[in-house]
């Protein structure tokens, strides 16, 4: 993605990143006369395709500084993912280069340490992040210290039904391995292959299930069909997160006991390891529109200005330090876009791409 092609934002009320920059590239492509801006605005009003929808364009000459073309441009969609894009601009203002993995403190023989919404641990989708080596090399006896408050696994607005589905993955404050699981058919045995293993004795053969995998709502047991005959099977399902999951998990992975101390013990963690570039969670956010990375970026903006996770805290502090010229007033909840209460306006978001074009070098948002 570039701010250069970017000229411009449409929106309705099913909007995403993918079809916004398709119309940003044809509407970039035309020439500025009216006449042309007149037949784009004959086909939105009376093209059966916009009928039964609402929509908002806004095309823009970053170079002259003005609008060449609006059309309800200062009315409010839901943003969907182009929610991602404040994200992104949090990211920037609020991150340093690389991404914190986690928080710790070396007491004696015993390191003590606590997760920072860090989302690369073991994620199959980012690089190595270098904490598992830290964790296995280390000579101290391990502690995990959860944080005093959680942030709830869901934003506000979003579709709980949605909870089995590879895009609803929850938030949380230490995840692993994506908070996800992979299941793929097994050629050799029944039961399909599962990543990470530790699951496997998780599921459970369901004769009700025709098709696909199921998760229980409350709990990581997951129903397959008892006659499983799909080669084809690929499945990636959200676990249910806890810090008693995160921590087995990464004790299964590293071959090392570790022990969960209370939350409310005062113990003050003094050193900070770092894990990758912060540009990879852009990219694999921006390229995939990976929601899970979104929620988490938020997270760690939270951590850089509060001693929490908490998400709104760093979308408040958004709003009033860095998006309080936008031209029209945001409703904004969460990173990733799922929200139903998110809400913005075409205008909006032309802003919010001049402010990233004027603070990112072209270099590096063409790397991304």
């Amino acid at each position: 993605m570039t701010l250069k092609s970017l000229r411009s934002m449409t929106f309705n009320q099913r909007s995403t990143i993918l079809p916004a920059l398709l119309l940003l590239l044809f509407f970039s492509s035309c020439s500025g006369s009216k006449r042309t801006f007149r037949l784009v605005e004959k086909d939105l009003k009376h093209n059966p395709v916009f009928e039964k929808g609402f929509t908002g364009v806004m095309i823009y000459d970053p170079e002259k500084k003005k609008p060449l073309y609006q059309f309800n441009p200062h009315k409010y969609f839901t943003p969907a993912s182009n929610t991602k894009l404040l994200t992104f601009y949090t990211g920037l203002k609020l991150l340093g280069d690389s991404v914190p993995a986690l928080e710790y403190r070396l007491q004696n023989d015993s390191l003590i340490f606590r997760g920072t919404g860090d989302p690369s641990l073991l994620n199959p989708y980012l690089p190595p992040s270098g904490v598992v080596g830290f964790l296995e090399n280390s000579q101290a006896e391990l502690f995990y210290l959860p944080p005093k408050t959680e942030e709830t696994f869901f934003g506000p607005g979003w579709a709980w039904d949605d909870y089995n589905d590879y895009y609803s993955v929850e938030r949380s404050a230490f995840p692993v391995y994506g908070n996800e699981v992979s299941f793929k058919a097994n050629q050799v045995e029944e039961l399909p292959e599962v990543y990470p293993s530790a699951f496997r004795d998780s599921l459970v053969p369901d004769t009700l299930l025709q098709e696909k995998i199921q998760r229980e709502l409350s709990k990581n047991r997951f129903h397959y069909p008892a006659e499983l005959n799909q080669p084809e099977l690929e499945q990636t399902v959200p676990f249910k997160t806890s810090t008693r999951t995160a921590v087995a998990l990464l004790s299964d992975t590293i071959g090392r006991n570790i022990k969960i101390l209370k939350p409310n013990l005062n113990i003050d963690l003094d050193r900070t390891l770092f894990s990758i570039p912060t540009d990879s969670l852009y990219k694999r956010m921006l390229q995939k529109s990976d929601n899970f990375i979104a929620e988490q970026i938020l997270m760690l903006a939270s951590r850089e200005i509060s001693d929490t996770l908490e998400v709104p805290l760093a979308i408040k502090h958004m709003k009033k330090n860095y998006l309080q010229d936008l031209p029209d007033e945001v409703k904004w909840v969460d990173g990733s876009g799922l929200s139903r209460y998110n809400l913005t306006t075409p205008a909006n978001m032309v802003s919010l791409l001049e402010k990233i074009q004027n603070e990112v070098s072209y270099e590096r948002l063409f790397h991304l």
